[in-house]
């Protein structure tokens, strides 16, 4: 960090955001992978859930006509 009497430059706060920026692209990239297919399977079991609680629901419900001939 240089100084000029005791202050932070506006270059000093941008070498440090870049370095910033770019150790957190690292630990992303590298995690990218796994995160995308915890978040699919996720999806899916959120998908198959809803059916099952849906065909549940409709099973439940599900109003019986009965026709009647005079």
């Amino acid at each position: 960090m240089s100084e000029t009497n005791g202050r932070i430059s506006k270059d000093d706060l941008e070498e440090k955001f870049r370095a910033l920026q770019a150790d957190l692209q690292g630990r992303f990239s590298s995690k990218k992978d796994s995160i995308v297919a915890i978040g699919s399977v996720i999806g899916a079991v959120v998908v198959i859930l809803a059916y099952l609680l849906g065909r549940r629901r409709g099973k439940r419900k599900g109003g019986r006509v009965e026709i009647r001939r005079f």
